[in-house]
């Protein structure tokens, strides 16, 4: 008995002696990166419905768009000017301290959420809101970046699931806390205020230990196992000579990223890949918040109430990807699960239109995110593995940004479409927008998947670079 589950151990957690080191170091600052956007992100909506007002939600989420764009081109021209691993100690600090700064003036009388009167003018709302929709493309999207370019194909099949099995780890975590904080009896003395204040001003502080493990990877690691691809290692490594010989030439592109995304038929693949998700995601997600808000008495509550939801989400993407992802990469491989997602989440779609309570949107919604986080996730990122820089550090920050908001902003246009619907038309017209906007999707989401797996597969086996 012994000697079989010595195998299956062997077989889940194949990881090199070389890279556990630098596995170890991956997933620790993983650990806190999702361990404090788990909590900041949950917290975000609850306390934008409070400031603002829940109506002015799917307006946030399109705002939110054009909002980061400034951020993105500054982003793009720190990334030809620092290295990699730079951009990492840089937006890891900034959002901490920033965070922190936030959390100061949570308890303000009047601009903070001691003041329970939602006005769409209040500013301090919508300010919380944006920096918050910042993380996902300055923070997790530039970890992934870094992790990519150290990382080669076969390493990404024996380490990411184990990468997000540790962030589900810290996800579970901060989340057990704030179900706490919210819902312990003892702590009924404590204002729904000062709860807030602890757990952003937790969430945000722990982002400071993501430059540190950082460092110490970059110091401890030998610089032979951070090349990642190889094929792209030696094609930066020529055009870092090239730079050097003739400095005059270099450039600053600040727009390049968005460029390889309208050349590229691959990056705009990976592209697809989360505007699909997202749109779906964002719907879930309003209808979830919706009914949460129904049925909650105060903020204290509704945070309580979504952060049982998101405990759920952690924990099962936690035992997906310790149990699954390794070896569904392994066995399937990229392709296959590329297409494996779409289908899953298609089944899922059709149980929340059979039956749209609080309870299955709440079961339909933990599901989708823990497929995410445990199967897309890992997978979309190691599409970037096989391409240049620019593609996994540029085009990146504006798919997970201008892309990702783009796919929101689109599915809360899709919210306020089906809110007037319903208003003007009834429920069962409602219902039948939603059946023909899911099936489109996802038949969609499924043909794009198939694509971007025969691209990916033939990509790795001729040792290409993409966008070379």
């Amino acid at each position: 008995m012994s000697s079989i589950l010595l195998k299956a151990f062997h077989f889940l957690f194949r990881v090199d002696k070389q890279e556990r080191l630098k596995l170890f170091f991956l997933t620790a600052s993983y650990f806190f990166l999702i361990g404090s956007y788990t909590v900041i992100k949950e917290i975000k909506d609850s306390i934008f419905i409070t400031v603002v007002g829940e109506d002015y939600l799917p307006w946030a989420k399109i705002a939110a768009i054009f909002v980061l764009i400034p951020a993105i081109i500054f982003y793009s021209y720190l990334v030809d000017k620092m290295r990699r691993y730079y951009l990492l100690y840089v937006y890891a600090s900034f959002f901490g301290v920033i965070g922190l700064v936030f959390a100061y003036f949570l308890s303000d009388p009047v601009i903070g959420i001691s003041n329970t009167m939602s006005d769409p003018f209040r500013l301090f709302g919508w300010l919380f809101y944006f920096f918050v929709e910042g993380y996902s493309p300055f923070l997790i999207s530039v970890f992934w970046a870094f992790a990519n370019s150290v990382t080669s194909p076969e390493a990404a099949k024996n380490n990411y699931g184990l990468m997000v099995s540790g962030s589900k780890l810290g996800g579970m975590i901060t989340a057990a806390l704030a179900w706490y904080i919210f819902d312990c009896k003892q702590l009924v003395n404590m204002s729904g205020v000062i709860k807030h204040q602890i757990l952003l001003a937790v969430a945000s502080a722990i982002l400071l230990f993501i430059p540190l493990f950082i460092y110490l990877l970059m110091k401890k690691v030998p610089g032979k196992f951070l090349h990642g691809y190889e094929a792209v290692y030696k094609v930066e490594k020529e055009q870092s000579k090239e730079k050097e010989k003739e400095p005059e030439k270099e450039k600053v592109s600040l727009f390049s990223g968005l460029t390889l995304i309208l050349k590229q038929p691959y990056v705009l693949g990976i592209f697809s890949m989360i505007f699909f998700y997202e749109v779906i995601n964002v719907i879930l997600s309003y209808q979830r918040l919706l009914l949460a808000k129904g049925t909650s008495s105060d903020i204290s509550d509704l945070s309580c109430s979504l952060f049982k939801q998101i405990f759920m989400v952690h924990l099962i993407g936690c035992l997906i990807s310790l149990l699954g992802t390794n070896a569904l990469l392994r066995i399937l491989g990229e392709r296959r699960c590329l297409i494996l997602v779409p289908t899953v989440v298609g089944i899922l779609l059709f149980v929340f239109m059979l039956n749209n309570t609080f309870g299955v949107v709440g079961m339909v919604y933990i599901v989708l995110r823990a497929l995410n986080y445990a199967i897309s996730y890992p997978v979309r990122e190691s599409l970037y593995i096989p391409t240049i820089k620019e593609i996994k550090f540029k085009s990146k920050s504006w798919i997970d940004s201008f892309g990702s908001k783009l796919a929101k902003g689109f599915g809360s246009g899709f919210n306020i479409f089906a809110k007037t619907v319903f208003n003007e038309h009834g429920l069962s017209a409602f219902m039948g927008i939603h059946y023909i906007f899911f099936a489109v999707t996802v038949s969609l989401w499924f043909i794009a998947s198939v694509l971007l797996g025969n691209r990916f597969q033939k990509a790795v086996s001729r040792n290409e670079v993409i966008g070379a």
